[in-house]
C-alpha cells in the first residue's frame, strides 16, 4: 500500500472520543495503512465534547471561512487539525458552532437524538469534500465509517459527480451494528433533494432510520465492508444482494490482511 492515498471519513475516532467499534476501527485501519507506507488523512466532526487543548487542535485559517448551504441556509465551515500522537497521522475536524458545539455526539443527556442530526450529516459530507478540494489532495480510496458520515457517498455520486479531482476515486463504506432506533428528521429526504439528488436515488430516506440511511450509503458506494458481528440479518442480506464487492466480517487479529487485500481488489 506504499504511497497509496486513502481518506478516512468517520463519525468517531479514538483517541478523540470514547472507544467503540466505529472509533476503534477508524483508528486501527488508518494506522495499519500508515505503517505500510500509505498516505493517510482522517476527517471527523469536531464535537463539543472533544478536548481541544488536550488534543492540541488548532484552526487552519486557509481552509476555514467558506459557507456551506444546508437546506437553503448558509452555515460557516471551520476546519481544525491535530496529529495522532506518535503516528504522524493528520486528523481534520469539521466544525460549525450551530451543529457541533454541543457537549455530546449524537444525542442529549436523555439519550434523545438531536433533531438536526440529518443536517449535521449533510454538512459533514460537504465539509469533507470542500476541504479535500482545497487541499488538492486526490484520494485513491475514500473509506467511510459511521452513520453520520453516510451521506458522503451520496454527495460524491451526485452533488460532486463532475469534480474531476475525484474521477478515479473509489468509495468504500464500512457497516457497523445499529446505533440508534428512532428516525432522523422525516424531512431529511427533501433536504438532500434540495441539493439536486434525485428522489429515486435516495428513496430509502423516506423513512430515515439507521438501516435505511446505511442502505442509501451502500447503494452509492463502490464496495462495502461488514465491520461488525452485530450487523442485522436484513442489512447483511441487502449488502450481499447489492451487487457491490463486499468483505465479510474479519476479526481483530485478521482484519489487517483482509482489509489490505480488499483494497487491492479495487485496483490499488
Amino acid at each position: 500500500m506504499k504511497d497509496k492515498r486513502i481518506l478516512y471519513v468517520s463519525s468517531e475516532v479514538v483517541p478523540y472520543l470514547a472507544e467503540n467499534e466505529v472509533s476503534l476501527m477508524s483508528y486501527d485501519v488508518p494506522k495499519m495503512i500508515n505503517d505500510q507506507g500509505g498516505q493517510i488523512r482522517i476527517f471527523m466532526p469536531r464535537y463539543g465534547n472533544i478536548n481541544e487543548r488536550r488534543h492540541q487542535l488548532h484552526e487552519v485559517i486557509r481552509l476555514s471561512g467558506m459557507n456551506l448551504v444546508v437546506n437553503d441556509l448558509d452555515m460557516p465551515l471551520i476546519i481544525k487539525v491535530a496529529s495522532i500522537p506518535k503516528e504522524r497521522i493528520h486528523v481534520y475536524f469539521i466544525d460549525n458552532d450551530e451543529y457541533f458545539k454541543r457537549k455530546a455526539t449524537f444525542a442529549d443527556e436523555e439519550g434523545v437524538l438531536y433533531p438536526d442530526n440529518d443536517e449535521r450529516a449533510i454538512f459533514f459530507a460537504k465539509g469533507v469534500v470542500e476541504t479535500v478540494k482545497k487541499l488538492n489532495w486526490v484520494p485513491d480510496i475514500i473509506h467511510v465509517h459511521g452513520w453520520l458520515a453516510a451521506m458522503l457517498p451520496i454527495y460524491m455520486k451526485h452533488y460532486y459527480k463532475n469534480e474531476a479531482l475525484f474521477s478515479e476515486t473509489k468509495i468504500v463504506t464500512s457497516v457497523y451494528g445499529q446505533s440508534f432506533d428512532e428516525n432522523l428528521d422525516l424531512e431529511m429526504i427533501n433536504k438532500v433533494k434540495f441539493d439536486g439528488v434525485p428522489h429515486e436515488a435516495i428513496s430509502d430516506l423516506e423513512t430515515p432510520n439507521y438501516e435505511n440511511v446505511l442502505k442509501a450509503s451502500i447503494l452509492h458506494s463502490d464496495a462495502v465492508i461488514i465491520a461488525s458481528e452485530n450487523v442485522s440479518p436484513s442489512l447483511t442480506k441487502f449488502i450481499e444482494s447489492s451487487g457491490k464487492p463486499f468483505l465479510p466480517f474479519a476479526t481483530k487479529d485478521a482484519f489487517a490482511e483482509a482489509y489490505t487485500n480488499f483494497y487491492k481488489t479495487m485496483g490499488l
